[in-house]
């Protein structure tokens, strides 16, 4: 049967849009979102994003607030329904007002301790990122496109029963789609004959005054990058290469922490380009917002019929701060750019061993 999406010329295939052109059942297509205010070195922190995943039947939308040492979560999961353009979940709603440029999103989750009615505004022209793929012996687990933008807020944030004006909020966002690890864990079948010894990964999607940098890396426990793209995009669409950023991360005495970073860009005229970053508050993403490593809640899974949750999480709290290390870690960032100040998202993750930092094992921290 056709579904609305069968209205709209933008078909990729020979079937109906009900359908997408892999049978994997780990396809996905998913929005984030963050927003923080760079004024407030220790203020609340949000992240939120629906997804969709329609070999698997579901969507679903977390959303969480790091504010403090408390970090509290709400998520909605759902039945997918037939019109993918009608982006919602339960009392979870995003509105695309204009596209590339203006979003809306709404959540009447309060009863589950976080609402919002926020507006997203492009700052800067979205950009296409690299295809990102990661294999795992022979098989292919994650092979996506994302764009990503820079931009501010305007609107409410209720967390706990606080009110929080977000006019003055910058974030980023982005959008990607393709295949990746979602929903209830596959058998484990053979096991890989190399085991991974680590995971390293850089994101850094930075707003200056004139213009936005969005620099991504990934390397082997050995340094070798296998995913590197660095660009300056301008207000007028312009996207500038940066070359191969040479990056050094200071991270806190014993811990892979990162208070602060360097990164060394080049320009296409050959001149130096360096940004230099220090950390504010950050969102574990494994802790309720549903990403790798969260054993409360995963993208996907299927959690029956109308399924919403909130919960509370005390980053002090020995059994939550023994497993934030080990994930992804969304900071709210200052920046500078050639001395021009700006502002940001540094998403880090060093886990295990890593040769160019210094971490010989999955036990090593920062002397």
């Amino acid at each position: 049967m056709p579904v609305p999406l069968d209205e709209h010329p933008i078909h990729q295939t020979a079937r109906s849009m009900a359908e997408v052109a892999t049978t994997d059942r780990n396809f996905y297509d998913r929005c984030y979102f963050n927003a923080f205010d760079p004024a407030e070195a220790d203020g609340p922190m949000l992240v939120t994003g629906l997804g969709m995943y329609p070999n698997l039947g579901v969507v679903d939308a977390y959303a969480v607030v790091r504010a403090g040492n408390k970090q509290h979560a709400v998520r909605f999961s759902d039945a997918l329904h037939e019109n993918r353009l009608d982006q919602r979940v339960g009392p979870y709603r995003i509105d695309v007002l204009e596209p590339l440029q203006t979003i809306r999103l709404r959540c009447d989750g309060d009863g589950h301790g976080i609402g919002f009615d926020l507006t997203w505004t492009g700052s800067f022209p979205a950009v296409q990122e690299p295809q990102h793929q990661i294999r795992m012996g022979s098989r292919t687990i994650l092979d996506t496109s994302r764009f990503a933008q820079l931009g501010s807020w305007h609107g409410v944030l209720r967390v706990d029963g606080a009110e929080h004006d977000v006019a003055g909020w910058i974030g980023s966002r982005d959008r990607s789609w393709g295949i990746r690890p979602v929903g209830d864990p596959e058998p484990a079948g053979r096991a890989p004959e190399q085991p991974s010894e680590g995971f390293w990964w850089l994101y850094a999607p930075l707003r200056f005054e004139r213009f936005a940098v969005v620099i991504i890396a990934q390397e082997n426990p050995d340094g070798y990058r296998t995913l590197n793209d660095a660009v300056r995009v301008w207000p007028d669409g312009r996207v500038e290469q940066l070359g191969w950023p040479r990056i050094e991360i200071g991270y806190r005495s014993g811990t892979r922490h990162p208070e602060r970073a360097e990164l060394r860009c080049t320009a296409a005229d050959g001149s130096s380009v360096v940004i230099e970053i220090q950390t504010m508050t950050g969102v574990p993403l494994h802790v309720g917002a549903g990403y790798g490593g969260d054993p409360d809640w995963g993208h996907g899974q299927w959690k029956g019929a109308g399924f919403a949750a909130g919960a509370v999480y005390d980053l002090t709290d020995a059994a939550v701060a023994g497993r934030v290390p080990y994930g992804v870690i969304d900071h709210a960032a200052l920046a500078s750019c050639d001395g021009e100040p700006g502002a940001g998202l540094f998403e880090h993750a060093s886990l295990g061993r890593h040769d160019p930092s210094g971490f010989a094992d999955w036990a090593a921290l920062s002397p």
